[in-house]
């Protein structure tokens, strides 16, 4: 009878104590999905610990650099409220360029965060990226990519410059196509770096689409990193002393001259209107 009392007893308290334990974590689990971080919040205290050190040519190391492609991986049109049917993407009656909607998300020294919409045929043009670290997440629709890095391995007998012959026009540079490919939402987010990657590209919309931008460090002219726009030739245009490329090799080969003006470029800011960020 004491046996079987005490062997009660104790039953009866691990009863209890499991039954607590099975409530404490009933209500953590509950807590934690209360309490999830939204993705946008996440994708930004990532920047904050990814871009710490940015600065003009600073590369963050591969392991952060994985770990904020692996966020910006995550997030869908719906986590930053876009959807496809939105006027930002209605396709333009008129045979102009359709205007580009920028949506400002964050943006401080180190790192800016921002959400380009385009309507079908939209263009960004070809622009670099000076001294920044730049991932860009295609949301939804297919765009085309056409990206480049300045040309610094061939012989030194080989020229990379062709001379202006007037004084006020800048001089053209040899620059080797990196990517010239459809992208379909979802894929992958790209990554291109100060000196490689793909640092000066040019985004068409075949149809509709969202990218998100992520740079590190932001464009800032004080700072040396003036958005530089460019025209594109083709290698044969112009004719260079010294070594050739190869005639194969010349389809992936162009000459980039800078151009100042955009008169047919038309991008409008808004506020973005998703989630808010939280600054702790």
């Amino acid at each position: 009878m004491g046996i079987e009392r005490t062997l009660g007893d104790r039953k009866g308290r691990d009863f209890c104590e499991l039954q607590k334990e099975t409530i404490t974590n009933s209500r953590a689990r509950r807590n934690r999905r209360r309490h999830k971080m939204p993705p946008v919040q996440k994708l930004f205290e990532t920047c904050k610990e990814v871009f710490a050190s940015s600065g003009t040519g600073i590369v963050p190391p591969a392991q952060d650099i994985d770990k904020l492609q692996s966020v910006l991986d995550g997030i869908k049109p719906e986590d930053v409220d876009l959807r496809p049917d939105m006027p930002y993407f209605l396709a333009n009656a008129s045979h102009r360029r359709p205007k580009i909607t920028y949506l400002h998300i964050y943006e401080c020294e180190k790192f800016s965060m921002g959400i380009f919409c385009l309507p079908p045929s939209g263009v960004i043009p070809l622009h670099n990226h000076p001294g920044m670290t730049v991932f860009s997440k295609l949301l939804f629709g297919t765009m085309h990519i056409k990206s480049y890095d300045w040309v610094v391995d061939l012989p030194p007998q080989s020229s990379t410059i062709v001379k202006s012959s007037e004084s006020q026009v800048p001089d053209l540079r040899l620059a080797k196509v990196k990517v010239d490919a459809d992208f379909t939402a979802p894929c992958n987010p790209s990554i291109l770096y100060p000196e490689d990657g793909g640092n000066m590209h040019v985004f068409t919309a075949v149809t509709a689409c969202a990218v998100l931008d992520v740079l590190g460090p932001p464009y800032s002219d004080i700072d040396g990193r003036h958005c530089t726009y460019y025209t594109n030739y083709a290698y044969s245009n112009f004719s260079v002393e010294g070594p050739s490329i190869p005639e194969e090799e010349k389809n992936v080969y162009e000459w980039l001259q800078e151009k100042d003006q955009l008169e047919d470029l038309k991008v409008e800011g808004k506020m973005y209107s998703g989630p808010t960020i939280v600054e702790s």
